[in-house]
């Protein structure tokens, strides 16, 4: 089961998740450029580096919480749906 909702997460992740579908989406990523341009002028390049560094380890943190996120609801969805199923017979 594992494996079938690690496949199921890459693939609505790939297709479904990683491409703006509103207006909000889209000025949440203007805005957060924006605020990435201002920031790498205010930094070192050393101080920049350390940065980069943290937002990449949110990012990995952000990104394992929601594939965790994702199959508990999938599970959850699944014995709900079992449990109205078998119940109803």
């Amino acid at each position: 089961m594992k494996n079938t909702l690690k496949k199921l997460w890459n693939d609505y992740l790939l297709d479904g998740c990683a491409a703006f579908s509103c207006e909000e989406e889209r000025e949440l990523s203007k805005i957060a450029a924006e605020k990435h341009e201002i920031v790498n002028q205010l930094l070192s390049v050393e101080q920049r580096l350390s940065v980069e560094a943290y937002i990449d380890a949110l990012c990995d943190i952000h990104s394992c919480f929601a594939e965790k996120a994702f199959s508990k609801g999938c599970e959850f969805a699944m014995s709900f749906f079992a449990e109205i199923f078998f119940k109803k017979k």
